[in-house]
């Protein structure tokens, strides 16, 4: 349990790439600092959604999977020794003698100043809208794909028409019994090669693709605690099929909602918190940087994310410490990293 004492310079908002960078950034400041974020990891989108993907377009990385990311973002934070406080969901915010108090629905984090790296605010996987499905959530229905191991030699039914469908079903045609995607239509959203390598492992028959189709219902053949078939309606012919399945994946995209952040005051467009050249809201003391952010010229990058995550940081040190310069020198001759100036 956090200390009620324990005011920090910096609560950070966000445990994705631009919250993770945001925290090691403030100890490489000097200032003490500590991360909120609703999920039961790091990552955000990254770890959630799409961990087994590679990343390109990160400074450094010819291609990294988004898990080893994080995992680095992480260990870059960790020599800095900040708390993490994970499956936090905030709740509000208070402000008193010139310090903020996060509350979350678990305890309340005292500090200087935020930087709120919320990217598309608390998300959650679409659920399937059968009844059937519910049931099975977390025990053969998974919206969320950690470890794509745990489905080898499984058979795997995917719903869903975009980028998650059709990426899961790529990577896990070499490691599931049978890989089958179904659509409610036969337009899909994912990438164009994504689509064609699936297509091709179904030409050759390796893999199974029905448009027009939704989940029915699930059955199970002996064992009431383990399903063995789904049954699959046909939404043209109005008929059914059943196929045997072991695991559900729905892909069905996802809801976000930046909750209690519309209320603190904070310029917004379209949910996004509209900021400054130095990442300031409007709101003394309150910075923000990622994807929860809009400016003119912006883009929704991980790369962007980490410079936004820099500026927030240095300004809010100057902010909270007037007599720290914003700019932060070299790295490379900082003692706090042991070296000394050139």
């Amino acid at each position: 349990m956090p200390d009620p004492q324990d005011i920090r310079d910096i609560t950070i908002i966000g445990g994705g790439p631009t919250g993770i960078f945001a925290l090691f950034y403030a100890g490489m400041r000097g200032a003490t600092a500590r991360l909120v974020d609703a999920l039961p990891e790091l990552g955000g989108q990254l770890t959630a959604l799409y961990p087994e993907k590679y990343i390109f377009d990160v400074a450094g990385f010819p291609k990294v999977l988004a898990k080893d990311l994080v995992r680095s973002l992480a260990d870059q934070a960790a020599q800095f020794k900040q708390p993490i406080h994970l499956l936090h969901t905030v709740t509000g915010l208070e402000e008193t003698d010139n310090r903020f108090v996060l509350v979350t629905d678990k305890e309340r984090f005292e500090s200087r100043a935020l930087v709120i790296a919320a990217g598309i605010g608390a998300f959650s996987p679409r659920r399937l809208p059968q009844a059937c499905a519910q049931p099975w959530y977390g025990r053969g229905v998974y919206d969320v794909v950690t470890d794509p191991e745990a489905f080898r030699g499984r058979r795997v039914l995917i719903i869903g028409g975009g980028d998650s469908a059709f990426d899961w079903g790529t990577q896990l045609l070499e490691r599931a019994a049978r890989v089958t995607i179904i659509h409610r239509s036969d337009r899909f959203r994912a990438h164009a090669a994504t689509i064609a390598q699936y297509q091709a492992a179904v030409g050759s028959g390796s893999a199974d693709l029905f448009t027009f189709h939704e989940l029915h219902d699930i059955r199970c053949a002996t064992d009431p605690d383990r399903f063995s078939h789904v049954e699959l309606r046909d939404i043209k012919a109005k008929s059914t099929r059943t196929i045997e399945v072991d695991v559900v994946l729905p892909m069905l995209g996802f809801v976000s909602d930046i909750g209690p952040l519309a209320e603190w005051g904070l310029t917004l467009e379209k949910e996004e918190i509209v900021v400054t050249s130095t990442m300031e809201t409007g709101r003394p003391g309150v910075y923000a940087a990622g994807d929860i952010t809009t400016y003119p010229g912006k883009l929704k990058l991980i790369a962007s994310g980490f410079a936004e995550a820099a500026t927030a940081v240095n300004q809010a040190v100057h902010w909270i410490y007037p007599e720290k310069k914003v700019a932060p020198g070299h790295s490379s001759n900082m003692a706090i990293f042991g070296q000394t100036d050139d």
